[in-house]
């Protein structure tokens, strides 16, 4: 999405790091500064034992907690050339000023990438009530179990039988989770927040930045993919579509 092979000499900001593999990678692909930050404690405690046990001799990874939501916080964080948060910002609680506050820390001329659950309209409505009710009693939690998870096994089940048979011995894990566990993460994420492409387009223009780069999913619940440059100038005639979707999203109203 960055059309870079390195990043040397560029600092980065992981917003959300969860595990730290994000951070992890762009330590290795030679940014010269790299700061992880996570609001959930367990997810700072993992992105640490990530470095201790992949990095141990970074002196240019540091890692600590905080929220997007705290302004005050994420003043204090800038400038950065790119900031970088995956599939975060819709969980926060506030998506809006989770927005409003990614601006802040990036540097001018540098880049914000971020990823976004994709509005589907009363399909991302019927989620988020699911997603709720799965979050307000461990009774709620086991009923959802129930019924979701043997239509999961079901589904992966049927698919893999489906698959040609040279590649049924290595099962797709593009999240790099057991299905088990994907299939909890996708249930149990709430808060949960969705915007249309051209919604978050128009919300970063009219905050001085430039869609460089945009990763659409139309027609799924996945998460549409930006990379916004701060202060560029040009007009979106310079928009590189990553998808045959794109343009069209684009073009939308």
């Amino acid at each position: 999405m960055l059309d870079k092979s390195t990043l040397a000499g560029r600092s980065f900001l992981d917003i959300g790091s969860g595990s730290g593999l994000s951070s992890l990678a762009a330590i290795r692909l030679g940014a010269s500064r790299v700061l992880s930050f996570d609001y959930d404690e367990d997810s700072v405690e993992c992105t640490r034992e990530l470095k201790r046990r992949f990095a141990p001799t970074s002196t240019n990874w540091s890692i600590e907690q905080g929220s997007a939501l705290d302004e005050r916080y994420m003043e204090r964080l800038g400038p950065w050339d790119i900031v970088y948060s995956w599939g975060v910002l819709h969980h926060t609680g506030n998506m809006k000023l989770a927005f409003e506050n990614v601006c802040l820390p990036v540097a001018p001329g540098g880049t914000l990438f971020i990823s976004i659950y994709n509005d589907q309209g009363k399909t991302s409505i019927r989620w988020t009530r699911i997603k709720s009710l799965y979050n307000s009693s461990r009774i709620a939690r086991w009923i959802i179990l129930l019924v979701f998870i043997p239509y999961y096994a079901v589904r992966a089940a049927i698919t893999a039988l489906l698959r040609p048979i040279r590649r049924r011995s290595v099962p797709p894990n593009e999240r790099g989770m057991t299905p088990l566990v994907g299939w909890l993460d996708w249930l149990g994420g709430y808060p949960f927040e969705v915007a249309t492409p051209d919604e978050i387009r128009d919300f970063f223009t009219a905050r001085g930045f430039t869609l460089e780069r945009l990763n659409s999913r139309v027609g799924t619940i996945g998460c549409n993919e930006f990379v916004f440059r701060k202060g560029s100038v040009g007009t979106q005639e310079g928009l590189r579509p990553h998808s045959s979707g794109a343009e069209a999203a684009l073009k939308k109203g």
